[in-house]
């Protein structure tokens, strides 16, 4: 009589487990996207003349810059990377987003140079809490608990 109560609350967690991997991945794709996006954007001219309107040296810093984004976004997305170095790689793009809005604030930009920003930090929080989630959540079959 017990298995059989016990039965739907284990379909239920499988079935959160799964959304909240589904979830995870298509946050996390979209974030990595544009992650990637931006690395490339720095490298071009128009990207180095936006560093410097926005008052930072157009030089190796953007060079730096573009490839901590490419490792970062390689240790989110593969999965044997452990779940310390994600941590680390999520911190810093928490720093590289917040610092991304400090500095159009500090040259008071106009408002649509706040979006990019903005959704892209939206998407960054989306994919970290599901990525917790994960971290929480029991395994389901087919799915690493801790990718």
């Amino acid at each position: 009589m017990e298995s059989t109560l016990q039965k739907p609350a284990l379909v239920a967690s499988n079935a959160i487990s799964k959304a909240t991997v589904i979830l995870f991945w298509i946050f996390t794709a979209l974030f990595c996207l544009e992650m990637s996006f931006t690395a490339y954007y720095e490298l071009l001219p128009q990207g180095a003349q936006a560093f410097t309107r926005l008052g930072f040296p157009s030089g190796y810093f953007r060079l730096e810059l573009s490839l901590a984004k490419l490792v970062g976004v390689a240790v989110l997305l593969v999965p044997m990377a452990g779940a310390r170095l994600k941590e680390w790689a999520y911190a810093g793009f928490a720093i590289n987003l917040v610092s991304a809005i400090i500095a159009h604030l500090s040259i008071s930009d106009r408002r649509l140079a706040f979006v990019p920003s903005t959704l892209t930090s939206v998407l960054w929080g989306l994919s970290y809490f599901f990525w917790r989630r994960r971290q929480a959540t029991p395994a389901v079959a087919g799915y690493p608990e801790h990718s």
